[in-house]
């Protein structure tokens, strides 16, 4: 059985097309999200309620898009959260601020490795902070004799 020319520019049009617009209502569904996600992050931060600022821009950095400014800008805000954290002597959120921006990195990997300049800056500052945390002066038990 043979297509007319029309039917199979058609069908091969469709094959193609389908999918184009199925994937720009992806990324656009997602750019939306995560736009979102960073609004409430800013909103938050501006009530001073830093677990869910932290959580805003994490979530944010979570919905990756290529190319998209907002990834960048919630990385230096949890970067900046965790230093202010941390300047202020909150080691436990500043390390929840600096994890929190490393694990949203790596939760994008796939084809490409988006933000690794941040993973090694977050890694830096954890080995920093975690050593200050458990050095053997500050023991967690009470019982442990050096």
């Amino acid at each position: 059985m043979t297509y007319p020319v029309g039917t199979a520019k058609k069908i091969v049009l469709h094959i193609f097309l389908l999918p184009a617009v199925f994937m720009v209502l992806f990324w656009g569904n997602t750019l939306f999200r995560q736009h979102h996600q960073f609004s409430t992050g800013e909103q938050a931060l501006a009530r001073k309620d830093v677990s869910a600022a932290i959580s805003g821009y994490a979530s944010a950095i979570h919905m990756y898009t290529p190319g998209s400014s907002c990834v960048n800008t919630a990385a230096a805000r949890l970067w900046s959260l965790g230093e202010s954290l941390e300047q202020a002597g909150d080691t436990e959120r500043a390390l929840i601020a600096y994890r929190s921006l490393r694990s949203s990195f790596y939760a994008v990997r796939g084809l490409s490795n988006p933000g690794t300049e941040w993973i090694a800056r977050c890694d830096r500052k954890l080995t920093k902070l975690t050593s200050y945390s458990f050095s053997p002066t500050k023991s967690s038990n009470p019982n442990q004799q050096f």
